[in-house]
């Protein structure tokens, strides 16, 4: 590991200044306070390092500030070791399992972590690049199941993830980990208000579907007539049902209540996953997956 000039010798000492400080990156006050968040693991670690890598090269902010492993660690991860080397303005120490340990926040550490920046992304940035396809999380609490949204919404090639007040902090070291690194890929915007993401979003010709296990329209039904209207057939659906490849803004709720009215009434329309079994319903990570990956296949076989 490429060590910082006036750093020579492994951290062993738990009780460091130093680790204390980025334990306290666990909690949502030292987040706020030091902005920055923890990347725990391989995965996490290597995705925030192609990011900070690639804004480098574009001329533009930091991603990573300090990188903490393990010798374990870099003889199973050799490439780590080279990518410091390309990343201008990152610390990377040495340190004992020990001192792994305290740092980090899960039971059993994977033997790196780094410290990020977090990227204070406001709505109009979002709105720049005109987005087609965009996840909002409305009062979503759990970490991971914001993590695990944020996941599918990159896997689905989607534009952005917002989220509006009352959302858990998706800086979380849970839902970090629960993205897999996918956080280093997407423009998140947090604690924004739910009427003024809509307005804009309508206004650049988005449709706001409320993912509604009551909804009036079924997935099913939308992806048959978009996959119709791709054959040159047709497929006998409601005129006003909306078009799945259209540029959309999907809205899922809170993970006991839902979607509100309030929150339900500012949708164009409400759309319900069917469930062919016995089940009441599905997680909502899983709802926001599947409605996703069908606006998503609509998208880019249209």
């Amino acid at each position: 590991m490429n060590l910082t000039e006036d750093h020579d010798e492994t951290m062993t000492n738990v009780r460091a200044e130093k680790v204390r400080e980025v334990a306290r990156l666990a909690t949502r006050t030292g987040r706020a306070r030091a902005g920055e968040f923890l990347a725990e693991g391989p995965q996490a670690v290597r995705e925030a390092m192609k990011s900070h890598i690639a804004r480098d090269a574009e001329g533009k902010g930091a991603v990573v500030r300090q990188i903490f492993a393990t010798d374990d660690c870099l003889d199973k991860y050799p490439e780590f070791e080279e990518m410091v080397a390309k990343a201008p303005g990152v610390r990377a120490r040495l340190v004992s399992p020990e001192v792994l340990a305290a740092m980090a926040d899960t039971v059993t550490p994977q033997g790196i972590v780094a410290t990020c920046v977090i990227p204070e992304t406001e709505l109009e940035q979002i709105l720049a690049a005109k987005p087609a396809l965009v996840a909002v999380l409305c009062r979503v609490q759990d970490p991971g199941n914001a993590g695990t949204i944020l996941r599918a919404a990159d896997a689905a090639g989607a534009d952005a993830l917002i989220l509006t007040g009352g959302s858990v902090d998706i800086y979380n070291p849970k839902a970090v980990r629960s993205t897999v690194g996918s956080i280093f890929h997407l423009p998140i915007a947090t604690n924004v208000e739910l009427s003024e993401v809509i307005a804009a979003l309508k206004a650049q010709g988005s449709t706001i579907l409320a993912a509604d296990g009551y909804g009036a329209a079924d997935l099913d039904e939308l992806q048959d007539a978009s996959a119709a209207r791709r054959t040159g057939g047709t497929f006998e659906t409601n005129s006003e049902a909306p078009v799945l490849e259209d540029p959309t803004t999907w809205l899922f709720g809170n993970e006991g209540q839902g979607l509100n009215e309030d929150e339900l009434s500012r949708a164009d329309h409400r759309v319900a996953v069917p469930l062919y079994g016995i089940a009441e319903s599905l997680n909502v990570s899983t709802a926001a997956t599947v409605c996703l990956y069908a606006s998503a296949r609509a998208q880019r076989r249209k």
